[in-house]
């Protein structure tokens, strides 16, 4: 790299892995304009890099930065739900602030983020991408301690870090300086959440400064429970230190105690692919979860308290190194640690309503008749009796103690137009397992819905007891386990600059994976009747965990990358590259997968490898910005498992992507942008096998995943004597698609409509007013996923978009 653009990169700056920058290019994807001056000539340092870091126009990779500007005018709902912002990638946060659902780029996945990794400062914050209920998102919360979030895809990702070959996100949070200044914020919705952010930064001396800040939310969520379901909040402390021109470190800490409602499918109506309100419901603030169901003791008598939900407590700390032991030859350091909990209570539905009386005929079988109906909670007689429409919610307890290390040691040496980078990358993680599934409740199909108790005549005329205190089942599918992962990796990059204009890059990566487990599960004990008496229906399969067992797995892959970037002019670019990436089987597949696959790295214990072929146009100018990406994707061993009836299914295969990324801002007058992001996606399955192998689904469209979506953001700032008013829009159209593998759940194409208006008075005060969702659409994220095969027309179960909400705003800035 020229001296000339790392002392500029140092001055003030962390220059670690993946650090903090000049925030101009960052607004394209968020919809903020660029001063027409600065957009095409500031470098920005991004994720995907050996550690130097680069200028997003002379990235050869797909790139997406967001400055706290952007990110506040996205006003994502989410960690997750900013992503939406990101082409390429399907974000579904209609789970609430955790438990996201994220895809990328047709790479094929049943839920969780199975290939999204978020780091903070540039070093992962849970190196397992996805766990059954717990995925990296749910680890972290966007607030105004955040500078700027960077986002690559594909491209070098198999390279550096974790190794994810899917989507790296990286939150670079603010540091302190030279000034001392910091802002604090308030903010409320329509639907009775407060929350205050604040964060302060300045000098300790003349080459250190310090960060502090975060926030406390506390609401009973837009889909209200009718009690606190959402609480918590988070804070972030850094002291960053210049070692005079020569590199830099940082310290960092971050606490975050943050829970929320885990919101599921609810009923809606599907007629002919239109999907409509079910009776009673709101589908975009309603929800079962009640204060009839709240806390409740189920049939073994473990007590739960819905109100817990999901979400985190942690700590991560960590610190970043980088220092230029003598001309030309730089060492770096990134290392972590997290660890504390994250657990997941939720309310989760079974099927569609149904009549009590064809209920019955589900727990008391052919012949059946209903005997009584009746209010759990000592309610009374159900009015309408066997024409009540009724459903069953399953009771789901899933607790986890993590933690983790990690370590990533690097030296780069540069000399002339070459640059050399070799690493080493090492994580521990663990878990302990704790999961009671099952215990499933009959509820009338209502918001806030109430328990009930049914009797019920069999066929051979004997009074039959199908729930008691409103628990048509008892645990049905549990673990108890204790995890060990380790990864051990090398990695080398070079980097040559052939002429001014041609620049060549390419690296490999070796990397062990390395898992032991003791564990036990339901499935090896069995189940019992747990009173023994038949007439009692809803405790007659109880299961039991069954003996300990051990899980030892090692396996090595490597990845490598070659590209090319060529610049025709400082404004005008293009790349082109090639890249192998691979990911291992983490903990939940491992123990479900068998002793052979397990020795044979065959089925649920193979190892995903995925080719990713790239190449893109990049233009920045005063007037414009543009990045087009075209890709096509080959993936083989997609290994994953499905709760289908409280049982793991597995399924495997591959799949192919080929499609098409934009992003981009034009700004034809001062004051005006309007920015978007555009992704053509044709994925398909190939050998593909669900089911636990019976369901050949080759041919159909990967999961979960549009063939078009969109969106623009058109935005407009003026000056008015010490005011600057400012408006802004987004509209998102997210295309058809299927939320199983099967293609036989149609979620069909949506639009969503975002907006804000805001105030800033004097540079400090700023009054802003954001909307949500204005015309309320009924947007379906996800149908039932515990099922196979399609749920017909007439009521089913899916999950939509939040319903229409407003956030208002005041800040003070100093």
């Amino acid at each position: 790299m020229p001296k000339s653009l790392q002392r500029r990169l140092m001055a003030g700056v962390t220059v670690s892995a993946f650090f903090t920058a000049f925030p101009a290019l960052a607004q394209v994807a968020g919809g903020s304009a660029a001063p027409p001056e600065e957009a095409s000539d500031v470098e920005i340092v991004v994720v995907g890099t050996a550690g130097a870091g680069t200028r997003r126009q002379d990235a050869s990779f797909a790139v997406t930065s967001l400055n706290s500007e952007a990110i506040t005018r996205a006003a994502p709902n989410s960690t997750a739900d900013l992503l939406r912002t990101v082409p390429g990638v399907m974000a579904e946060s209609s789970g609430g602030q955790n438990g996201a659902n994220i895809f990328v780029r047709g790479y094929p996945s049943g839920g969780d983020a199975q290939f999204v990794t978020f780091q903070l400062a540039g070093v992962p914050i849970f190196p397992p991408p996805t766990l059954s209920f717990l995925e990296n998102s749910q680890l972290i919360r966007l607030d105004e301690t955040v500078q700027r979030v960077e986002a690559v895809r594909g491209g070098t990702g198999s390279l550096f870090s974790s190794g994810q070959p899917g989507l790296t996100v990286n939150v670079v949070p603010r540091i302190g300086g030279a000034d001392f200044k910091g802002s604090a914020k308030i903010s409320y919705t329509d639907y009775d959440e407060i929350r205050g952010d604040a964060w302060v930064s300045g000098p300790l001396g003349p080459d250190t400064g310090f960060m502090v800040g975060g926030f406390y939310a506390q609401g009973n969520g837009i889909r209200d429970p009718r009690y606190r379901a959402e609480k918590g909040g988070q804070i972030t402390a850094n002291i960053h230190h210049d070692f005079g021109g020569r590199g830099s470190v940082e310290v960092y800490a971050r606490y975050l105690n943050d829970h929320g409602q885990w919101l599921l499918p609810i009923p809606v109506v599907s007629n002919g692919g239109k999907i409509s309100a079910y009776p009673g419901f709101d589908a975009g603030t309603d929800t079962l979860n009640g204060p009839d169901t709240r806390r409740v003791t189920n049939l073994v008598g473990r007590a739960v308290d819905l109100a817990d939900g999901r979400g985190a407590k942690v700590i991560n700390t960590g610190i970043t190194f980088d220092y230029e032991l003598v001309d030309g030859l730089r060492f770096r350091e990134r290392m972590s640690f997290l660890g504390g909990r994250a657990d997941t209570v939720g309310l989760v539905p079974v099927a569609a309503p149904v009549a009590a009386s064809a209920m019955v005929q589900t727990l008391g079988g052919t012949g059946a008749t209903l005997a009584s109906l009746t209010y759990a909670n000592g309610g009374g007689v159900v009015p309408t009796g066997a024409n009540t429409q009724v459903l069953r919610a399953g009771i789901w307890e899933v607790r986890k103690k993590i933690s983790s290390f990690v370590a990533d040691s690097a030296l780069e040496w540069a000399s002339g137009n070459n640059k050399l980078t070799g690493g080493y990358y090492f994580a521990d993680y663990t878990t302990r397992d704790q999961w009671v599934l099952g215990n499933q409740v009959l509820l009338q199909a209502e918001p806030n819905a109430r328990r009930l108790d049914m009797t019920l005549t069999s066929g051979a005329g004997v009074l039959q007891a199908a729930t008691l205190n409103g628990f048509s089942s008892g645990p049905a599918f549990q673990v108890r386990g204790n995890y060990e992962g380790k990864d051990y990796a090398f990695y080398a990059v070079d980097e040559l600059q052939i002429t001014p204009e041609l620049r060549v890059d390419g690296g490999v990566r070796w990397q062990r994976h390395v898992v032991d487990a003791t564990l036990s599960t339901s499935a090896d004990g069995g189940s019992f009747d747990l009173d023994g008496n038949p007439n009692t229906l809803y405790d007659n399969a109880i299961t039991r965990l069954g003996p300990p067992r051990s899980i030892r797995y090692r396996d090595s892959a490597w990845s490598w990358t070659v590209g090319a970037n060529y610049d025709f002019s400082r404004e005008i670019g293009v790349f082109a590259r090639y890249s192998r990436g691979n990911s291992f089987p983490q903990f939940d597949n491992l123990r479900e997968a068998s002793a052979t696959n397990i020795a044979d790295k065959t089925g649920l214990a193979a190892v995903a490898e995925v080719d990713t072929y790239e190449a893109g146009v990049k233009i920045s100018t005063a007037f414009a910005n543009l990045y087009a990406t075209v890709f096509h994707n080959k993936f083989d061993g997609l290994a994953t498992t499905t709760l289908i009836n409280n049982v793991p299914i597995s399924s495997n295969g591959g799949a192919k992507a080929t499609g098409v990324e934009l992003e981009g801002a034009l700004r034809p007058f001062e004051g005006f942008s309007i920015s978007g992001a555009l992704t053509w996606l044709d994925a398909t399955y190939r050998g593909f096998f669900s089911g636990g192998g019976t369901i050949d689904n080759t041919g159909n469209r990967v999961q979960r995943q549009p063939k078009w979506a969109w969106r623009v953001t058109p935005a407009y700032e003026v000056t008015v004597g010490s005011l600057k008013p400012s408006v802004f829009a987004t509209l998102q159209y997210t295309g058809d698609r299927f939320s199983d593998p099967e293609n036989n759940q149609l979620l069909p194409n949506f639009y969503q409509l975002d907006a804000g208006v805001a105030v800033t008075v004097n540079d400090r005060i700023r009054l802003a007013v954001t909307g949500n969702n204005l015309t309320d659409e009924i947007g379906l994220t996800e149908g039932n996923p515990r099922i196979i095969g399609g749920q017909g027309s007439g009521p089913i179960l899916a999950r939509p978009i939040l319903g229409r909400s407003f956030r208002f705003s005041a800040a003070v800035n100093f």
